[in-house]
């Protein structure tokens, strides 16, 4: 099984997909059955996600047979409404095609601009992430000051972790928000892991907190009588 779809006339797949909460969609798909039997259509699915998780999604009836060697084509009317208060910004969708007994016969993957809201679900997100990255960062850098940190390097190294996996997190937000890059696997690990990797340096070079005390110890002289 193979599948073509257009939204508002734009391949899905070979340009970004325009998703306006305000619009209808005209959304046209065409499944080729190359199997030896008739594969019976029962929903096309559009969906949106990030980080693995899933934002969005709108399954619409569009009931149809393709013939063993034919191919259909469908076309029918999407009105997100609901969309502003679910995503905004730079998203990977997916257009899917599922069956009676509710299995995925045919995809489509394609980058979507979701005209949505920053006060969106995927934006209280973000947000989320934002205020427990900062929250994160703040602590380590308390305990830095107190000289409470762990005396093992390794384990001073784990309690900056959180802050920049957190870090990293922020960055794949931040672009998608601003409509620069889309949350992808290829977009996402080398954020993540390199500001975790920077977050682990910071924490294994930070000074011993014993080291640091008998530093600041005074040598008192006394003068012999």
């Amino acid at each position: 099984m193979t599948l073509e779809a257009t939204v508002d006339s734009s391949p899905v797949g070979a340009a970004v997909v325009v998703l306006d909460p305000e619009r209808t969609a005209r959304v046209s798909v065409t499944v080729r059955n190359d199997t030896s039997t008739v594969q019976r259509v029962k929903t096309v699915r559009i969906s949106g996600t990030a980080l693995a998780l899933t934002f969005f999604a709108y399954d619409t009836a569009v009931p149809f047979d393709v013939p063993a060697g034919e191919s259909e084509t469908r076309t029918f009317p999407l009105e997100p409404t609901d969309l502003g208060t679910q995503a905004t910004g730079l998203l990977p969708i997916s257009v899917e095609v599922v069956d009676t007994q509710r299995e995925v016969i045919a995809s489509l993957d394609a980058t979507g601009d979701i005209r949505g809201s920053l006060w969106s679900v995927y934006g209280a997100f973000g947000l989320g992430v934002l205020v427990l990255t900062a929250l994160s960062w703040l602590g380590a850098l308390i305990a830095l000051a107190r000289r409470r940190l762990p005396a093992n390097r390794w384990q001073r190294a784990m309690r900056f972790l959180p802050a920049g996996i957190g870090t990293g997190l922020i960055a794949v937000f931040t672009l998608s928000v601003l409509r620069l890059v889309a949350p992808s696997p290829t977009a996402e690990i080398p954020f993540i892991v390199g500001a975790a990797a920077v977050a682990l340096l910071l924490g294994y070079v930070t000074p011993h907190p014993g080291e640091q005390q008998l530093s600041e110890m005074d040598t008192v002289r006394i003068p012999r009588l």
